[in-house]
């Protein structure tokens, strides 16, 4: 297979969806049609699966009393049969909205066409009486209706019991309602989302008022979330009557929450916006609330067609964020921030209230965890009303500190005025080394990881005991990322603690919480937060084996970049993705060096572009271990509070897993990406 099977967003469990609005001719459908049909070839071009036009498009919304007039309902029939013979060689599905009549009724209808089939048209619903709208003077509501239609010579599902499902793209099920349904208090579209509906598409007039635009977008976002689905909204725009009224042609689409495209309002000639929307996100939340089972679907008809799309490179069209725990925008990472270090502090206050603690215990390397779990307990203390030389911060230099590190641990613990020290660590680890018979203890240059654990042990091993000495508890510093890759001893200081204050946050994160920290937070002097931008800045390191002449120890050279793993972790925890699909999302993410979409003060060195081989080369490290080494490390892991949206790994919370469980799916789902001809 071709490298463009594999890149084509179809394959990897995306649809591309569109909201179209187009300039009308007020009562003249068979014009109206022949725009419409230039609008979905376009969508052809782009791959769009489904494209969805603004209400009652064909004829305009602000037809009155003309609605009830013959000709207008029979001039609208014929131009939506050409409009559907006419785009029959196009792989959109249609949505366009007409009146209807049905029986000796007259309905407000979103017709679905696909490839020169009416697939099926739901009557609206909630019918608006109030203010500027009079739709009951004119249409029946919806409700309860379930039949067919004749349209042509084509019998034609008709009803609000109707989902319209994708036979070759796995999760795309549409549903549809029409405007003031999405107002009521009971959208159809929750039921229709119950029922197994992964995309709603809402045919709208809506005039435009101050703003409406605003509450549209809320509504859209809204219900979105809590039917875990895509919303698709097309507004009226120019054409329209302006007896009274005005029009905007607002177009927006969200998927669970999120604004994935929205158009600009006011535009004289129509407009379109695409997105690319995720449906494997979208049945994974469902999969794991249990909201959406499918006994519901029962009560709905399902009418099945294919969209064939052609599997080539057709580009993503959404963004995907290189750093998925960090928000990309300044003020919502901020607001992140300031969440994680109050849900941090606030759950260290209570677990020493509890405890009846009269002291904190904390290991201080110098580095970025041990920093931000030591702002914590600081800040912690401060809250409590203790007195911060209740805090007995220890560094525990071991044979291959650096300088560096040291002072820098100095330099935090005097400038947040805790009670600290130096325990050197080396006379006891000479001696247990000597008395296990390592090598080393003989006087021999063994850097094993029996020589790493010891000083690992001892770190934890003296920390316990002044715990035991002062009445404390050991304040953990090990964070989400090195769980999640077993970068960590088991029963040692970044796997084992009383209590774990960093345990729910992610490498990637914990940088930015420091900084909001430092430059927010009134706990941290200004040298202590000079002190803290060196910390920031340093090298990753575990400073447990002596600098032979290769530079000091990284952690990202043996376990991979923090920022490529912490996106696998992501995309794992919170939506149980398959490697190939995170490959894909990686590659878009980090295919190129895109200067200006970093988060506030990413470093500079980590500003770099990962090719699909190196993706996969470290994709691997990460399954091996989460999936296949480590989880008995996270099955024993202390308490602390769960931090980020994403999950956390907590044993007795998000996380679940067989400690003897191995990585083989993970992996040869990884390797299957060699077959597409890298």
């Amino acid at each position: 297979m071709a490298l463009d099977e594999f890149l084509c967003l179809y394959r990897q469990g995306f649809a591309r969806v569109a909201a179209c609005t187009t300039p009308i001719a007020l009562g003249e459908p068979h014009h109206n049609a022949i725009v419409f049909q230039q609008w979905l070839e376009r969508c052809h071009e782009q791959a769009v699966a489904i494209a969805v036009f603004p209400e009652l498009g064909l004829t305009g919304y602000t037809l009155e009393d003309l609605f009830f007039q013959q000709l207008m309902l029979e001039r609208s029939q014929e131009a939506l049969l050409a409009l559907v013979e006419r785009t029959a060689h196009l792989m959109s599905v249609g949505i366009v909205g007409m009146p209807l009549r049905w029986g000796d009724s007259l309905y407000n209808c979103a017709v679905i066409f696909h490839k020169g089939r009416i697939l099926g048209v739901v009557p609206k619903i909630m019918l608006p009486r109030y203010r500027e709208f009079y739709e009951a003077r004119h249409f029946t509501s919806g409700a309860g209706c379930s039949g067919t239609i004749r349209l042509g010579t084509q019998e034609v599902p008709f009803g609000a019991d109707l989902l319209f499902e994708a036979e070759d793209i796995a999760g795309l099920t549409l549903g549809v309602e029409i405007c003031e349904d999405l107002w009521a208090p009971q959208p159809p579209s929750g039921a229709l989302a119950v029922a197994g509906a992964t995309v709603i598409a809402n045919l709208s007039a809506s005039p435009v008022t101050v703003g409406r635009a605003e509450h549209r977008a809320l509504l859209c976002a809204a219900q979105s979330m809590r039917t875990s689905s895509a919303y698709l909204y097309a507004a009226a725009t120019v054409g329209e009557s302006t007896t009274d009224l005005a029009w905007d042609g607002q177009l927006l689409i969200y998927e669970a929450g999120e604004c994935l495209a929205q158009s600009d309002r006011f535009a004289p000639k129509g407009d379109m916006v695409v997105a690319d929307i995720d449906l494997d996100r979208l049945r994974q939340e469902r999969l794991q609330t249990g909201y959406f089972a499918s006994t519901h679907a029962k009560n709905f008809r399902r009418i099945r067609f294919a969209v064939n799309p052609p599997l080539q490179d057709w580009g993503l069209k959404r963004e995907v964020p290189r750093f998925p725990f960090v928000p990309l925008r300044l003020a919502l990472c901020e607001q992140d921030c300031r969440e994680a270090w109050n849900i941090q502090v606030h759950a260290l206050c209570q677990r020493l209230k509890a405890a009846h603690a009269k002291t904190m215990i904390i290991g201080v390397s110098g580095g970025l965890d041990s920093a931000l779990a030591l702002l914590v307990a600081v800040k912690a203390a401060d809250c409590l009303g203790w007195e911060r030389t209740q805090i007995i911060a220890r560094t525990m230099p071991g044979f291959a500190t650096g300088g560096e590190s040291l002072a820098l641990a100095h330099g935090l613990m005097e400038s947040l005025g805790v009670r600290a020290g130096e325990l050197d660590i080396r006379p006891t680890a000479q001696a247990m080394l000597a008395a296990i018979d390592h090598p080393y203890g003989r006087g021999e240059a063994v850097y094993d990881i029996t020589f790493e654990n010891v000083q690992a042990g001892l770190r934890t091993d003296f920390l316990f005991r002044l715990a035991n000495h002062h009445q404390g508890l050991v304040i953990g510093t090990g964070d989400m990322s090195e769980l999640a890759l077993g970068w960590c001893t088991y029963g040692v200081g970044d796997q084992m603690a009383h209590y774990n204050v960093n345990a729910g946050l992610p490498k990637t994160l914990i940088q930015h919480v420091i900084r909001w920290a430092s430059g927010h937070d009134k706990s941290v002097s200004p040298a202590a937060r000079a002190v803290l931008e060196s910390i920031v800045a340093a090298e990753i390191s575990p400073e447990l084996v002596p600098n032979q002449g290769q530079g000091v120890q990284s952690t990202q050279q043996m376990i991979g970049p923090y920022a490529l793993q912490d996106f696998t972790l992501y995309y794992v925890l919170r939506y149980g993705f398959a490697p190939k699909k995170i490959a894909f999302l990686q590659l878009h993410a980090w295919g190129d060096a895109k200067k200006g979409e970093w988060p506030l003060n990413y470093p500079e060195q980590d500003r770099i572009a990962y090719d699909l081989p190196t993706i996969i080369h470290w994709s691997r490290v990460f399954l091996k271990r989460f999936f296949g080494t480590s989880q008995f490390k996270r099955s024993a892991m202390p308490n602390g509070p769960k931090v980020v949206a994403g999950g956390s790994l907590s044993p007795r919370g998000d996380w679940r897993a067989p400690s003897d469980g191995t990585a083989t799916l993970w992996l040869a789902d990884l390797d299957d990406i060699e077959s597409y001809k890298l």
